[in-house]
């Protein structure tokens, strides 16, 4: 409605503005000129009325936009207050389950000795999340010294006193136009701390609390050299301590008898000084949210047992990572650059060349590579000492105030299935929550299938277990879920005959008990053999054979660990000619150009967006809804998707409001529109808890209806490739098994609520550097097996109506122009339905019309600089693939409670605007139709 209001004005300003130009010249033509006074009021009017009705124009353009950044949400409502208090506690129960005790010697926690002096920089500048549009705002979120006395631990306060006099501003490193890391450390120098203040604080307490941190954000990567940053060294990253920490924990070793650690990061450390004798304790809390930090002081005084596991592996010496010698910048050297940026940073986007990154570990990331790395492929047996040597906490490791005994007290195997019960009982003195956790191991065959040596298969969180309760948990999954993507012979999945151990662990790589299974023969999934996979509609088939074997691409293979794993980081290269003409062609196939195609019907079938509701994709009634649009609805619908989807009146459709949201409510455009900030996602991860991440999807999805808000883009399941990745934070884990059902839970809740949620960035996302436009090379075994299956399980388990397509260029060509990925994989192969939308536009490196023909809908700009051209409205093949977008989009819309939850009242900047016309057109009409007496007339 306001957008219609605006056109009526706008048009009217048009007009009138129009008129006063020609009632003025006739005026000037038949009674001569003017005084100066008037003369000067009449240019002063006729400049005031042209910006004005420009000034309409760009609102009407831009309404959406301008409705958001002029946004704000009033705390005092008490609907609002009702939903955050209920995103606020879910918060809470997050932090409280997501944060992992990695060490507790001599049950130093929970503490005895309520008081405590607090060491560290960060503890005055805890990082609750991340930057970019994964982050939130901080005014509301409670404190570490906060936390720590609201749970009746009291601090030092001489020595917070230090850390406040050294407290130094982060610095706002604009990259892509938004807040990025800031990757300095303002810890003091040992010189600085007084003999008088430690003295002081041996007096106070004899147990110290050591915090460290480390930031991460959209934008850039985590460094993998500190030269350069405040408290960094040439030859060091980041993720390591550094010479002021390392003096720092020194200090307080020598000088305190307790001393517990709590590592402030989303990202992996190296953590091996945890292992000192000093150290008694040590408790991971990643990016704790809004409420973690009361959390925290509850988990140190012991009214929190922690049951966090981690969702990564954390190894001793993060340079042995498979990816770490190809993560980062690598450019084609033989290229230049055609796309523009609307932004420069050599250091992260170069613009002079193309990019691309090689993902040659394959399968091996993360725990895969771990724990299979040192296992002997004949027998089995692994190498303890050479893998304790390497892995300082497996993945799923997590310690607990109590003791938890698991045992298989039931298996099944019905030759299709597998089906698990554990019991779980908690033998030790507190009331706790316990992990089950599922793995499994298939047979390797040297030269063949590449094979990780344990996979996840699934997991499940207990209930809180007094002492001495028991709870049985039952798992489930198919054989099919064990199969590889055998990517070179068969070119489809495959479970390959032999045993597969079933594995009941501790975490990734502590067992408690096994099964085995026995496939006789193997199963080839395709159409000529055993066809689908119960879970695909269509059979999962080779499409993008062109980047597996691209870019000369040596990929790491456990029967030649020597001769495959990267030693050192590779030179930049030339790009062939093929790879750079699929980068620069931005034409049309004849295919897609084809004008065999149906013209589209337009016509007033007398239906509205409702009649759609709940219907299905394919259901008759749409083909009836679809008609009413005309090209110019449809163009406007798919070309002005930036935080909106656009309205449109032949069907009904309010506009509706979309923002951020891994982390919380995060509008980027208004500075007002901020939700409660819930942990990282990582946190969320690490809860091992389905059921609390769909409670997260229910609170965050009511908090977003009652701020007017449709779509989320989020949840964010990108895979933890390296630990350096910028937006760690913002994904789940390195697993695509645990963060595809944490995502999947997690959208369940927000459908619940009417909402629904873009997931994102599909696919293959996994660094910022150069991530506009980087060409990725990665064999699609690893593409199946680990990139994919967050968005696949999200798409299957979860019903997720909306995707986010990822900027990279999968291969030589952008991930929203792969037709094999849109369509043939996401929706042909796993039934997705629903709309794909653009990550923000950036640069030209897109094109609409190949995009809207691949399966991709939406354009999330605010400029509208990415609408579909001539080859696409004036063609038949054209405007059926915008009505195809046009359906995608309707549908998510229509199966949510968008309409409902769209505001369609009068924001109030159109009312001003309003005004401002009324005004103008008063003092023009004043102007026009003034008439000055003459004085002669006046003395009669």
């Amino acid at each position: 409605m306001a957008r219609t209001i605006i056109l009526l004005t706008a048009v009217l300003m048009t007009g009138l503005t129009a008129a006063f130009f020609v009632f003025s010249f006739i005026k000037r033509k038949t009674i001569g000129t003017d005084s100066k006074l008037r003369k000067a009021g009449r240019v002063i009017l006729s400049l005031l009325l042209v910006v004005t009705c420009a000034a309409n124009f760009v609102a009407l353009q831009f309404t959406n936009v301008i409705t958001q950044y002029f946004a704000t949400i009033s705390l005092d409502d008490p609907d609002i207050q009702e939903v955050r208090k209920n995103s606020t506690e879910t918060a809470k129960k997050l932090a409280d389950e997501g944060f992992v005790l990695l060490k507790n010697e001599n049950q130093v926690l929970p503490l005895a000795n309520k008081q405590v002096n607090v060491f560290g920089y960060s503890s005055i500048d805890i990082n609750f999340g991340g930057t970019g549009s994964g982050s939130g705002s901080d005014e509301y979120n409670v404190g570490f010294y906060e936390g720590l006395k609201n749970a009746g631990i009291e601090v030092n306060e001489e020595l917070k006193s230090f850390y406040d006099s050294a407290y130094t501003e982060k610095q706002k490193t604009n990259v892509m136009a938004m807040i990025g890391g800031d990757y300095n450390s303002y810890e003091p120098s040992v010189e600085e701390y007084s003999d008088e203040l430690i003295g002081n604080a041996k007096e106070y307490s004899d147990t110290a609390v050591i915090v460290l941190t480390r930031n991460g954000g959209e934008g850039g990567d985590l460094p993998l050299d500190a030269a350069g940053y405040e408290g960094g060294a040439a030859g060091e990253h980041y993720l390591e301590l550094n010479k002021n920490e390392r003096d720092m924990v020194a200090m307080v070793e020598a000088n305190f008898e307790h001393i517990i650690v709590v590592i402030n990061s989303s990202n992996a450390m190296e953590l091996g000084f945890l292992e000192d004798d000093a150290i008694d304790a040590a408790l991971w809390i990643g990016g704790p949210g809004c409420e973690g930090c009361d959390s925290l002081g509850e988990i140190l005084a012991g009214e929190v047992n922690p049951s966090g596991r981690l969702a990564d592996t954390y190894a001793y010496d993060l340079t042995g990572n498979p990816s770490y010698y190809n993560f980062g910048q690598f450019l084609y050297e033989n290229t230049e650059n055609k796309y523009a940026l609307i932004f420069e940073n050599p250091s992260v986007f170069n613009g002079e060349h193309y990019a691309y990154v090689d993902y040659a570990e394959g399968i091996y990331v993360g725990y895969r590579y771990y724990e299979t790395r040192w296992i002997d492929n004949e027998t089995n047996a692994c190498d303890e000492t050479a893998y304790r040597q390497a892995v300082q906490y497996p993945f799923g490791y997590g310690l607990s105030y109590t003791e938890f005994e698991q045992k298989i007290s039931d298996f099944s195997d019905d030759g299709t299935a597998v089906t698990v019960d554990v019991t779980v009982t908690n033998t030790g003195n507190v009331a706790g929550k316990d992990v089950v956790q599922l793995y499994y191991t298939p047979p390797y065959y040297v030269g063949e299938i590449e094979k990780a040596f344990v996979n996840l298969a699934d997991y499940e969180k207990t209930e809180l277990l007094a002492p001495g309760e028991s709870q049985t948990v039952t798992i489930s999954f198919r054989y099919e879920d064990m199969a590889s993507y055998d990517y070179q012979d068969n070119e489809c999945y495959v479970l390959e005959h032999g045993d597969y151990e079933i594995k009941l662990m501790k975490n990734a790589h502590d067992l408690i008990e096994s099964r085995t299974v026995t496939v006789a023969s193997d199963i080839v999934y395709n159409d000529a053999n055993a066809g689908a996979r119960q879970t695909d509609k269509t059979a999962a088939v080779n499409q993008f054979d062109n980047v597996s074997d691209g870019n000369d691409v040596t990929y790491v293979s456990r029967a030649d660990w020597e001769g495959t794993l990267p030693t050192a980081r590779p030179a930049n290269k030339d790009a062939s000619e093929a790879v750079i003409h699929e980068i620069e062609n931005q034409g049309l196939t004849d295919a897609q150009m084809s004008e065999e195609a149906e013209d589209i019907v337009v016509k007033d079938n007398g239906l509205t967006i409702a009649d759609v509701k709940g219907l299905a994709y394919d259901d008759a009634t749409w083909d009836g809804l679809l008609e009413q649009l005309s090209v110019d609805d449809m163009v406007n619908l798919i070309a002005n998707g930036g935080y909106q989807t656009a309205a449109i009146d032949s069907i009904g459709k309010n506009a509706t409001l979309d923002e951020d949201g891994p982390q919380g409510i995060n509008s980027l455009i208004s500075g007002d529109v901020k939700g409660v900030v819930f942990p990282s996602e990582v946190v969320v991860a690490s809860t091992f808890n389905k059921r609390l991440a769909q409670e997260m999807g229910q609170a965050l999805g009511a908090e977003a209806a009652e701020y007017g808000i449709a779509g989320l883009y989020g949840p964010a399941m990108n895979t933890h490739r390296s630990p350096f990745g910028g937006r760690n934070y913002e994904y789940y884990s390195e697993d695509g098994v645990l963060a595809g059902k944490t995502a999947a839970a997690f959208v369940r809740g927000a459908n619940e609520a009417g909402i629904y949620c873009y997931m994102k960035h599909f696919a293959l996302d996994e660094q910022e550097t150069e991530r506009l436009d980087i060409s990725i090379w990665c064999n699609e075994q690893a593409m199946r097996e680990l990139y994919f299956k967050p968005f696949e399980l999200c798409v299957k388990e979860g019903g997720v109506t909306a995707a986010m397509a990822s900027d990279s260029f999968i291969g030589a060509t952008w991930a929203g122009e792969r037709e094999e990925l849109m369509n043939t994989v996401l929706r042909d192969e796993w039934g997705f339905c629903g709309m794909v939308i653009t990550d923000f536009v950036t640069s030209n490196s897109k094109n609409a019309d190949r995009a809207i023909r691949s399966g991709t809908d939406l354009s999330l700009t605010t400029l509208g600089n990415l609408s579909p051209s001539a080859l696409s409205t004036d063609t038949k093949a054209g405007r059926q693939a915008l009505r195809t977008a046009s359906h995608n989009i309707l549908y998510t819309v229509a199966n949510s409670n968008a309409q409902e939850i769209s505001d369609e009242a009068f924001p109030t900047w159109t009312l001003m605007i309003m005004a401002l016309d009324i005004f103008l057109l008063a003092m023009a009409g004043l102007v026009m139709f003034y008439k000055k007496k003459n004085p002669i007339e006046i003395v009669k």
